[in-house]
């Protein structure tokens, strides 16, 4: 008999905790978060003449020279996959992380041969996750000439475009400063529309 009221009690433990943790709890969490951070709690989401182009979250690839590239993607088999997520986890030492280095180095330099400054690591490197949406500032201003020439802008319009979108520290101490790659693209194509392409 005392057994009997023991696992009663304790399926009816199970049972309160399941609800309480496995839908109350969960329900109230994603119904305040959709009350308070609707954008944020729905992945951050960027449409473009209602068009859905990406998340201000995950990075991008892109190759065409009229829009700043994005940090080299880390999952596989695909780049950029947001169901991938991972690094390449390479050592410092791996043959690989220098060739793709190497390979992502002689592509810049082949899209900008007047640019002389050093390739910034960040745009020859993957993030931990390989889906960084954001390159830092050295990053987008190592590309501007690039993506002037290509789009018949003046390199200070670019300039002012970059300064514009570079975020600061999380409340100015957490992280660095940050450039989001496709929230800079979408404001390029905004800028000139007649230069607009699809993003390869």
């Amino acid at each position: 008999m005392c057994v009997m009221r023991e696992l009663r009690s304790a399926a009816l433990m199970l049972l309160t905790l399941t609800v309480l943790t496995g839908v109350v709890y969960p329900l109230a969490v994603t119904g305040i978060a959709q009350v308070a951070l609707p954008a944020k709690a729905n992945g951050s989401l960027i449409e473009r003449d209602g068009k859905l182009v990406g998340s201000s979250l995950i990075g991008q690839g892109f190759t065409d020279p009229r829009y700043l590239w994005s940090r080299l993607s880390g999952t596989a088999p695909t780049g950029y996959d947001g169901a991938a997520s991972s690094g390449s986890n390479y050592g410092p030492l791996n043959p690989a992380l220098a060739d793709a280095a190497k390979a992502r180095v002689d592509a810049l330099v082949a899209a900008d041969p007047e640019q002389r400054r050093p390739v910034p690591v960040d745009l020859v490197t993957s993030s931990g996750s390989g889906l960084d949406p954001h390159v830092t500032p050295a990053g987008a201003r190592y590309q501007i000439a690039r993506v002037a020439r290509a789009r018949g802008l003046a390199p200070a319009d670019v300039e002012r475009l970059v300064d514009a979108h570079t975020e600061g520290r999380t409340l100015g101490l957490l992280g660095e400063p940050r450039v989001n790659v496709l929230e800079l693209n979408l404001a390029l194509d905004a800028l000139a529309p007649a230069a607009r392409t699809a993003n390869p």
